[in-house]
């Protein structure tokens, strides 16, 4: 019942039950795939201090919730009465070929990521146990846990199977019994036999098979699932209702089992080594390089939910060549965005920052990067950048060491254990830790030095603004909005001044720097300030707002009232605001910008009330 306030919430802005055709979720978000995108309110949803941010990217509605996105999910699904048999709208796809293919991606690896991770997590610290000695390869207990870590990746084909026919709209328990064909101990016996012969030793109706080792492996189970979901459908729709519940599935079974034997695997299996080998030659051909690009890109693919089109490729760097670099190419722009979240935390004042700081870091170290980008290090801007630079510089050091994993996770601290090689530590290992440790170290160090922007000392009231910044803090916590798109053509024209709005997510507004009320309107819907340094700030909630008169404001000052940070200076009413019909967009105007200095925006897309809004540079 925690969460249902929040799913309702959800669910009014994704335009209700009847606009989702899927819902899933990652470690971080939810993913929507909508009917009509245009029902979905995104800026309303970004304003819901529930939500961190909302991105739509790769043909999907991203609402990214946190930690805790298991338990949202599931209060949206119950909310919405939704379970695992209910029929789904399909939805009119119009995206690009990179969106599909994200889209598909995701619906098929997000069902089980969670347990993805926790397998190569299990594989890596087993793998540190043999080198510290505390286990031996043929004790039982190795064999029992070896077993646990294993079995999802032994028979992957299976889960795939399952996953991948829910996504194609089919029968998950047919798709997933073509996967457990492709890893019968028959076809594994098949496959060894075949390879002591070195030739093909059955057939199917006379027609030579070639029989390979499917267990581990991707894209056959993928391309089978999405042939026997198109059969399924077929015969859904010519064969008679009395029969059709099991003859649908026979005919998909019996035609591409066969066909995933003769044709669909050697071809997805030369595709997936194609692949596979490609990425190696690039990698081999400057691995310093490429691990600067990725440590670099990486947390910019986060951003908008494209790092799962480099999932399937680690996912297949594994099952061809039985180790993966990708992987710890990765953990430096993690890390990377750790230590700008570590600097912002070791260098900032403000009490709220600094909580979210350390919670931030506190998930960022288990690879859960989100909250830091979004509340911290991307709003500050800098900090960000600093963490890709980092990232880059960690990465380049991780593949010029030939660093690798041998299970599949995401990039967090038990990466480094993944990172162990069968035969013991080696090189390879302390150049994935020094790389990891340098950008952690550098963006830290980058961020608490030149991350965060200089407030300059504050002078006597009336004073100069000085020639380093002044920054204007937040008054109030929700989505940010550039002037010139505020519906309001004096505002947006910039005549009363250069600034910023904020579409508010609470009904407050707090003193953005310590200074004095210079003005207050009668209906206490507007408020002017004036800055220790001679910065005169008019914070307007809201568009027309004067025509609801004084009733749904209050105001906590009066003119001339001494204010310091993040006092409370007005209350409004933003539900009934927000009913009367009104934009709630907030105007924050630098009303003497024209004479002190020019103004530049320091926080994006969202803000919390007191971290930085605006600087102004004189």
């Amino acid at each position: 019942m925690e969460y249902q306030a929040l799913a309702k919430a959800i669910l009014s802005h994704v335009g209700g039950k009847e606009n989702i055709s899927s819902l899933v979720h990652c470690a971080t978000r939810l993913r929507f795939k909508l009917k009509n995108i245009q029902q979905a309110d995104a800026e309303g949803l970004k304003t819901n201090p529930g939500v961190i941010m909302v991105v739509e990217s790769g043909g999907q509605f991203q609402v990214v919730i946190g930690n805790h996105v298991n338990a949202v999910w599931q209060a949206v699904r119950q909310e919405a009465g939704l379970t695992d048999e209910t029929p789904m709208a399909a939805a009119e796809d119009k995206g690009n070929l990179l969106g599909r293919l994200i889209d598909i991606v995701s619906g098929i690896f997000t069902p089980f990521i969670g347990v993805l991770a926790a397998s190569g997590i299990l594989k890596g610290l087993l793998a540190l146990a043999i080198v510290c000695g505390w286990l031996t390869t043929d004790s039982g207990t190795y064999k029992i846990w070896f077993a646990a870590s294993d079995a999802l990746f032994f028979f992957l084909p299976l889960v795939l199977g399952y996953t991948a026919g829910k996504k194609f709209g089919g029968s998950p328990f047919v798709t997933m019994v073509i996967g457990g064909a492709l890893t019968h101990p028959l076809m594994i016996a098949a496959f060894n036999a075949s390879q002591a012969d070195g030739a093909a030793s059955e057939s199917f109706l006379g027609i030579p098979v070639t029989f390979l080792n499917y267990s581990g492996s991707v894209i056959p189970i993928i391309l089978a699932a999405w042939v026997s979901c198109w059969l399924e459908k077929q015969g859904n729709r010519f064969l008679h209702a009395a029969v059709k519940n099991f003859f649908a599935p026979l005919i998909s079974i019996a035609i591409t089992v066969p066909l995933t034997f003769l044709i669909i695997g050697p071809v997805a299996t030369w595709l997936s080594q194609m692949l596979a080998h490609g990425y190696q030659t690039i990698y081999t051909l400057a691995p310093w390089l490429a691990g600067a690009s990725l440590g670099a890109l990486w947390q910019v693919c986060v951003i908008f939910g494209l790092h799962w089109g480099l999932v399937p490729l680690m996912i297949n760097n594994l099952a061809v060549f039985g180790q993966d670099s990708m992987l710890p190419i990765l953990l430096p722009a993690v890390f990377g965005q750790v230590g700008a979240t570590l600097g912002i935390f070791l260098r900032t004042r403000d009490v709220r920052q600094k909580m979210l700081a350390g919670s931030s870091i506190a998930a960022g170290i288990f690879g859960i990067t989100e909250p830091a980008v979004y509340g911290l290090t991307l709003p500050l801007r800098r900090p960000f950048i600093f963490g890709c630079v980092a990232g880059a510089i960690g990465g380049g050091i991780v593949g010029f060491s030939g660093s690798h994993v041998y299970s599949f996770g995401f990039a967090n601290i038990f990466t480094l254990a993944q990172m162990i090689p069968p035969g013991g530590i080696d090189a390879t290992l302390w150049g994935g830790i020094i790389g990891s440790i340098v950008a952690l170290l550098l963006s830290s160090v980058l961020t608490f030095f030149a991350g965060l922007p200089k407030v300059s000392v504050a002078a006597e009231p009336g004073g100069a603004a000085t020639s380093a910044e002044n920054v204007v803090l937040a008054p109030m916590s929700g989505t940010v909005l550039a002037l010139d798109q505020v519906a309001d053509a004096t505002f947006a024209s910039g005549l009363l001044g250069q600034g910023v709005a904020i579409i508010p997510q609470d009904g407050r507004v707090v003193a953005p720097f310590s200074g004095e009320v210079a003005s207050l309107f009668a209906t206490k819907h507007a408020i002017g300030l004036l800055s220790n340094n001679g910065v005169e700030v008019l914070i307007h909630v809201g568009i027309d707002t004067v025509k609801l008169g004084s009733g749904l404001f209050s105001a906590h000052v009066q003119v001339g009232d001494k204010v310091n940070v993040g006092d409370l200076l007005l209350e409004f009413d933003r539900a009934a605001i927000l009913a009367a019909g009104y934009d709630l967009a907030t105007p924050i105007i630098i009303s003497n910008s024209d004479s002190i200095g020019s103004v530049r925006t320091v926080a994006e897309t969202s803000v919390q009330a007191g971290m930085p809004l605006l600087a102004v540079v004189g």
